[in-house]
């Protein structure tokens, strides 16, 4: 009797364990998938939505966005980040002022409105300039370093006279051959391309000394040398250097430039050809005439 009692209590009693939903639910909640999303997700979704609609009014929008800007202007105007002054190192005095007015800054300025790459790049685009560097110094000072291009030459072309350097890139204009009486003359196609090659023939021909007047390039194929009384070399297109030493030779053994000559053709090595002026070779011939007329 007490043990049909016992079961009857027993089985009037809940259940302590977890239905299957709940005991799912429980899992699920364990995951740190979950419990991440619960402790960083829902706050930062909330977070998200109050700023959202805090800034959905255009009002607070531009009260926030003001405030940034005198924040911001109030460090960038502090004196050690102003600039008062440029300074331009390696430039002559008309590239120097040539840079300045490039860069037309209005001083003082804030270095955090300089875009010094895009002011490098300005620089450097001048033709006179071969490299440029820009930094700011202590004190408030635009530092522009540049390493100016050298002219070696003065080349001849259909616009006129121009400086170039020894690669042949155009330095600067020139107005007159006079104006650098110091630099050799070249001209013709293709010259400011082969500037090496005319130095170095310029080089092996100073024993012609003041008679030399410049190169003049052929087709862009070859070097005519150019003397006074319009007497010409005519360069073979390959090795002009051993063409010109030859006659340089023969000029120290025979005279002969300065005979009434007015090419001296060097363009077959192995058959050079002397053209005599047109007033010698007409004096030539009257006396090969008279010389025929008294022989009769």
């Amino acid at each position: 009797m007490r043990a049909l009692k016992r079961k009857k209590a027993q089985a009037g009693r809940a259940d302590p364990a977890p239905s299957r939903w709940a005991w799912r639910l429980q899992r699920l909640m364990l995951t740190p998938g979950i419990r991440l999303a619960l402790r960083a997700g829902v706050p930062f979704c909330i977070t998200l939505a109050a700023g959202t609609w805090y800034l959905a009014d255009e009002a607070r929008r531009g009260a926030i966005q003001q405030a940034v800007a005198e924040t911001r202007a109030s460090i960038e105007t502090r004196p050690e980040f102003m600039v008062n002054l440029m300074a331009v190192d390696g430039a002559k005095d008309e590239l120097a002022i040539f840079i300045r007015e490039s860069l037309p800054l209005d001083f003082p300025v804030s270095s955090f409105d300089l875009d010094l790459d895009a002011m490098r790049a300005t620089v450097s685009e001048i033709s006179a300039v071969k490299s440029a560097s820009l930094r700011i110094r202590p004190g408030g000072v635009l530092q522009i370093d540049v390493e100016q291009r050298k002219a070696v030459a003065l080349w001849r072309n259909d616009t006129g006279l121009a400086l170039v350097d020894e690669n042949g890139v155009y330095v600067a204009a020139a107005t007159s051959r006079h104006a650098r009486p110091d630099l050799p003359m070249i001209a013709g196609e293709g010259a400011d391309q082969h500037v090496l090659e005319a130095l170095e023939l310029i080089q092996a021909a100073a024993p012609l000394g003041e008679r030399l007047r410049g190169l003049v390039r052929m087709g862009d194929r070859r070097w005519d040398v150019v003397l006074d009384r319009d007497q010409r070399i005519l360069l073979p297109t390959e090795q002009p250097m051993r063409a010109l030493e030859r006659v340089i030779a023969l000029e120290g053994a025979q005279d002969i430039l300065t005979r009434d000559v007015a090419r001296v053709d060097m363009r077959l090595a192995r058959r050079p050809t002397v053209q005599m002026t047109k007033e010698a070779a007409e004096e030539r011939m009257a006396q090969q005439a008279a010389f025929r007329a008294n022989n009769q």
